[in-house]
């Protein structure tokens, strides 16, 4: 060793004593980090890059963070294009299909989540200790299993049959709808047995999805060093944000295509037909396969990627001291290690409050995710799909933006745990200023003959029916609305007397002879064009103005979601931290994206004005809603629950307490009624 120099052992001479002192080193560093000691390998070939003795040079290119960051965004992208994006996209096609009701497709869309909350705490307990990776390459087997359960159907339920086009004008002979009566006792069709097939498959789907969010996660986050972690998981959360929006465009585009184009391809019916039912189950085939050839790659890398164990003596602990003197106490596989290691969790107050606020977030993200397309559909006059697109450009962008910045911000500025939850609480202030946007975007509804107001004179408020349409009989279940040369718009062709049609040079179809339509300007122009096939053009101008604030309301509100994870992370001991995970996960299910659409939808219908009401007086789903109570209303919600959120993550405990409730409900509120009276801040607990 040369004094101005450096230790190189390289350059040592070899001798019995150097290497017995190395040898002793090497065993006393073990023995004095739990982490070294646990898992540390003098075999090289445990950090190879294969299976077995199959180990070539070509793989080990691979054998890295961003290896492994590759094909863990790439099978994000594709759970998220067959789960978050097929799925949703095809529900309305399956439930014409398969003859489903909303009710038996909505528990087919919770299935994912039903599968991933009784799967994940167990899962993420007990592969925490063992291969990651090839939990994830079972992840892959089942997610492409799941997808080809789902299309299943298709191949076995026989060619599509379509019954005859109902009319939308008022009928002439009276003969044909004169014995259109309720029929209660009808029985469902053997189609509405293939739900069970839909369920299983989303089921599969779930369990495979459960260990990508839990034990891919914590993986990443052993591996990268301590202010590199949330850039990586930043970028593999924003991966997973594309498989959505790929999935709705994909999907979109495919139900343009006959279901049958492949056994029994028809001419006489297009996609603007009611009838129609598009090729929804191509992508669902294609997804399965490309996502079965994950599964390779996620078995060929080792328990530990090469620099792991270095990483891991580098990081300083920044846990939650309630459980440092626990970190080896429950570490076996036991039932009673499963439980004590949960209730220790759960008994950490600021990994309960992350886990809280971040459910909140999530109940509000899948509330806006769910029904943003209905809520400019509605204020703004588009058509669903329109809507749909608009809704998608600003959602997944947004996101995805908000996760990468703020990941490279925590990096870049190597944020502690404490700094992170002040910038956590930063964003989630922001976000909750923009929250005003859905006050701008308020528009007055349309005048609707029937709801908003009466038939030129005639007929009453909540009354499709009056003196001009009584004489036609029309069917409140054929919701086709028209605008009348009035400006007026109307239930269909039919609630406004129309009794033929025509088209135009220019191919579009016009609805003469209208009863209920009456043009102020020229009674023969009203004879020519009574109304046009849609609703009537909104004059609200706000749009792009709604758009752009809504856009920065996404980014902030995501910007909290990575930083999250990285606290979630570090405020936990480092051998249950996929445990922790997978308590976020469920607590993300339970409070989160489960009841936030139904929290989203509950508040919306309560602003309907006009429901669809069937043969049998059921009700339906709602056709038009009141637009000025829509906005208030979701203001409402937004506001009330990032409220808690901020609350929450400004947690200032005024005691300490390892009870779950006396720390839930003594201390949640504690910064709410009294600001300063802790010294300690929810950062101040590292």
């Amino acid at each position: 060793m040369n004094e101005d120099g450096v230790d190189n052992p390289a350059f040592e001479p070899s001798s019995p004593e150097g290497a017995e002192h190395k040898r002793a080193a090497l065993s006393a560093g073990r023995l004095g980090h739990p982490a070294l000691s646990a898992s540390c390998s003098l075999d090289p070939e445990e950090h190879l890059c294969g299976i077995g003795r199959f180990a070539p040079a070509a793989l080990q290119v691979c054998n890295n963070p961003k290896g492994y960051l590759l094909f863990y965004s790439l099978l994000s992208v594709f759970q998220g294009i067959v789960v978050n994006g097929l799925v949703n996209v095809s529900i309305s096609t399956i439930e014409k299909r398969y003859d489903l009701n909303s009710s038996l497709t909505g528990i087919i869309s919770s299935g994912y989540d039903i599968s991933f909350c009784l799967l994940c705490l167990f899962i993420s307990f007990y592969g925490e200790r063992g291969h990651k990776p090839r939990w994830l390459a079972f992840a892959s087997f089942l997610i492409a299993l799941g997808a080809l359960v789902f299309c299943l159907p298709h191949f076995t339920a026989g060619p599509y049959i379509y019954g005859d086009k109902a009319e939308d004008t008022c009928p002439v002979n009276l003969a044909a709808i004169k014995n259109a009566t309720c029929k209660p006792g009808l029985k469902k069709t053997e189609l509405s047995n293939y739900f069970y097939v839909f369920l299983l498959g989303q089921l599969i789907m779930g369990a495979g999805g459960t260990p990508l969010y839990t034990l891919g996660t914590a993986f990443i986050d052993d591996s990268v060093p301590k202010h590199k972690s949330s850039v990586y998981i930043g970028i593999g959360y924003a991966m997973s944000l594309m498989g959505p929006a790929i999935g709705y465009v994909l999907g979109g585009q495919l139900l343009n295509i006959y279901v049958d184009f492949h056994r029994h391809p028809r001419h006489d019916i297009t996609p603007e037909d009611p009838r129609w039912v598009g090729a929804w189950w191509v992508a669902f085939v294609a997804c399965s396969f490309s996502t079965c050839l994950l599964v390779a790659p996620f078995s060929y890398f080792p328990k530990q990627l090469p620099g792991t164990h270095k990483i891991r003596a580098e990081k300083i602990s920044e846990a939650h001291h309630g459980g440092a003197d626990v970190q080896s106490e429950y570490g076996g596989r036991s039932l009673r290690d499963f439980l004590l290691t949960l209730w220790m969790l759960l008994r950490n107050p600021v990994l309960m409050c992350l886990v809280l606020a971040a459910s909140m977030e999530a109940c509000v993200a899948t509330g806006f995710a769910t029904f943003l397309p209905k809520f400019i559909e509605n204020q703004f006059g588009y058509t669903s799909s329109y809507s749909a697109t608009l809704g998608g450009l600003v959602l997944v962008p947004g996101a995805a933006v908000g996760q990468i910045i703020s990941g490279i911000l925590v990096s870049k500025l190597k944020l502690n745990c404490k700094s992170i939850l002040k910038f956590i609480v930063l964003t989630c202030s922001v976000a909750l200023g923009f929250n005003m946007v859905f006050l701008i975007a308020i528009c007055g509804n349309t005048p609707f003959a029937g709801v908003s107001e009466n038939y030129n004179g005639t007929g009453t408020l909540s009354n499709l029916t009056a003196p001009c349409n009584s004489h036609c009989r029309c069917l409140r279940s054929n919701y086709l609305p028209v605008c009348g040369t009035d400006g007026v718009q109307y239930f269909s062709a039919c609630y406004a007397g129309c009794t033929s049609a025509v088209t135009i040079q220019d191919g579009s179809k016009v609805f003469t002879n209208c009863d209920c339509v009456v043009n102020p300007k020229s009674t023969i122009e009203n004879i020519i064009y009574g109304a046009t096939p849609g609703k009537c053009a909104s004059n609200c101008t706000s749009l792009s103005l709604f758009l752009g604030f809504f856009f920065f309301t996404i980014v902030f509100t995501f910007m909290a979601v990575t930083p999250t994870t990285v606290a979630i992370l570090r405020c936990v001991p480092e051998r249950h931290r996929s445990f922790a995970m997978g308590v976020h996960m469920l607590f993300l299910r339970i409070l989160g994206s489960i009841p936030g659409p139904i929290l989203f939808g509950v508040s919306i219908d309560s602003t309907c004005t006009l429901w669809d009401i069937d043969k049998c007086g059921r009700k339906g789903s709602c056709w038009t809603y009141n637009n000025h109570r829509m906005a208030y209303m979701l203001v409402g919600i937004n506001f009330l629950l990032r409220w808690k959120v901020t609350v929450l993550k400004n947690y200032r405990p005024c005691i300490y307490s390892h009870h779950l409730v006396a720390n839930l409900l003594l201390h949640s509120f504690c910064w709410v009624l009294s600001h300063g009276c802790g010294d300690v801040s929810i950062g101040g607990l590292y």
